[in-house]
């Protein structure tokens, strides 16, 4: 009797070893505060992916990579999945999306010294506009007439381009800019201002690879513990914790 109990639990804790140790091969782009190997937890919204993954039996394993080798890696099922992405129809046709775990605030920046008006998209016309490459911003810029998109890898080349009179205007995610401006051109801030143009807000989503076998799955176990920690109050803590750390725009 001794013994059929000894099997019995030692076949359970295998099972929950085996369940604990199911392996979830993530990637994220370098996009400060978000996902950056530098930051506490590699950024928020690894910590808030992370978070959630707590509550399953995927164990995630995130590689920080260059967004252009992120979407194709997972595209093509090299990665099983993206920890923190933005929807797009295009990108829907390859990846099956979660639901949105993160929202964020686009916001258009020009320099105070800029005295021109700008009060809806249209206004925008003619001006050279600062983008991060390969976006989805969710904005139709090619209806805006003679709007240059001018493209960098990351916010700070176009805040430096926006100082130095290469660009008019930069397009950019409202806590990106919070934390850049703060803390890599603190003597500028004050020359920066936003522009008083209402943008669509844009969420962050877990996105796995279609080639993947076990992408319905892992997403609906994903969606599961995102409601769980939504209604206990811990991811809102943990966006919080954030926020703080960071000043605003004004």
């Amino acid at each position: 009797m001794l013994r059929l109990v000894l099997l019995i639990v030692l076949a359970v804790s295998v099972g929950n070893a085996a369940r604990a140790a199911q392996e979830l091969r993530l990637l994220a782009n370098t996009s400060p505060p978000y996902a950056d190997a530098q930051l506490p937890d590699q950024g928020l919204a690894l910590e808030l992916v992370k978070h959630i993954y707590s509550q399953t039996d995927y164990q995630p394993v995130v590689t920080i990579e260059n967004w252009s080798r992120a979407i194709e890696g997972t595209r093509v099922g090299v990665y099983d999945a993206l920890a923190s992405v933005w929807y797009s129809k295009d990108r829907e046709q390859d990846l099956l999306f979660s639901v949105p775990y993160l929202r964020s605030e686009l916001l258009i920046l020009k320099l105070r010294s800029n005295r021109r008006s700008y009060s809806n998209l249209q206004d925008l016309a003619g001006s050279r506009l600062g983008v991060r490459a390969e976006y989805a911003y969710g904005v139709d810029f090619a209806a805006i007439p003679d709007l240059q998109l001018v493209q960098e890898d990351q916010l700070v080349p176009n805040l430096l381009n926006l100082l130095d009179g290469k660009v008019d205007l930069v397009i950019a995610d409202q806590r990106t800019a919070a934390m850049q401006l703060h803390e890599l051109l603190a003597d500028k801030v004050t020359q920066f201002s936003v522009v008083n143009i209402a943008l669509p807000p844009v969420e962050r989503h877990v996105a796995a690879s279609r080639t993947w076998p076990g992408h319905e799955k892992m997403i609906a176990e994903f969606n599961r513990a995102l409601s769980a920690v939504q209604k206990d109050g811990s991811l809102q803590a943990i966006i919080k914790k954030w926020d703080e750390r960071y000043g605003g725009i004004e």
